[in-house]
Formats: structure tokens, C-alpha cells, sequence
């Protein structure tokens, strides 16, 4: 009978689980909410401010439409994001090439609703910035579903 061992942590890995190590301990009533879904969560905050920090400086230094400068933050911070995920918080060793793609075809969704509900709040009169966050709050549980059941679903082992 072969017998499987776990290779050692990577930092990333390492650095994932103090991260999220806390929703272990939550009370039970709380306990829906994984470790993966507080890493993602936090994660997503961190891209999405870089994601902000890009927009804000297209929107001040350049006369480019707003649905250009939400597509670029957005698609800046989408690379950031996937290895994040993928090292820090699903802690994935699959191939890159797959999870890239399926993590492309969440991203580009997510772009074309991002960039649509941002534009259109906008347009009705809502500040860039307030309408960029509600957005961001419409897609952000569709993307963590995504990325956890598809993308980075575990794979059953092999014995």
C-alpha cells in the first residue's frame, strides 16, 4: 500500500494559514465562513485597492473613457490576484495552464459586468469610485464560487 506524504509548506502556504487561521475558531454558527473564503476575501481586498490606486491615477492623468481605465485597474490587478490565490490562499500545485485559462474566463465575465454596472452607475450620477466598490460587491461571490469550485477545486487523491 503506497503511502503519501505531505510536501513542506511554502512560505506562501505558510503565510496563507496565519492568515486565515482565525475562521477555524469561529463559533459554529459562523463556521460557513472557510478559511479559503476569509483568504479570498482578503486577497480580493488587497488586489482591489490596487485595482482603485490605478483607476484613480488613469482617472487623473489621463482623458481616457472610463470604461478604458476600469478595464486596465481591472486587468492589472487580475494577475496579482491569480497567484495570490493561487500560492497563498487554494494553495494549488496543478498545472498553471488550465487554472490560468478558467481563471481568465471568470476575470473576463467579471470584467464586462465590472466595467457595465461602473459605467452605467456613472452615467446615472453615481461618483466612479462609489460606483467601481458596488461593482465590486455584485461579483466578488460569484468569483470566489468560481475560483474555489472550479479553478482551484481540490482533486480527490489517488491512492
Amino acid at each position: 500500500m503506497p503511502t503519501q506524504t505531505t510536501p513542506p509548506q511554502t512560505r506562501a502556504e505558510r503565510f496563507g494559514d496565519a492568515l486565515t487561521s482565525w475562521a477555524t475558531k469561529l463559533p459554529k454558527s459562523l463556521r460557513f465562513i472557510t478559511p479559503e473564503f476569509v483568504g479570498f476575501a482578503v486577497l480580493g481586498t488587497f488586489t482591489f485597492a490596487i485595482d482603485m490606486a490605478i483607476l484613480a491615477a488613469l482617472k487623473a492623468w489621463t482623458e481616457w473613457p472610463l470604461p478604458v481605465d476600469v478595464a486596465i485597474g481591472y486587468l492589472c490587478a487580475f494577475g496579482l490576484n491569480y497567484v495570490l490565490n493561487r500560492t497563498v490562499n487554494f494553495k494549488s500545485h496543478a498545472p498553471v495552464g488550465g487554472q490560468m485559462l478558467k481563471f481568465t474566463a471568470i476575470t473576463l465575465g467579471d470584467l464586462a459586468f465590472t466595467t457595465i454596472v461602473t459605467t452605467w452607475l456613472n452615467w446615472l450620477g453615481v461618483p466612479f469610485p462609489i460606483a467601481r466598490v458596488g461593482a465590486a460587491c455584485c461579483v466578488g461571490l460569484f468569483t470566489y464560487v468560481g475560483a474555489r469550485f472550479w479553478v482551484f477545486r481540490k482533486e480527490p487523491v489517488q491512492d
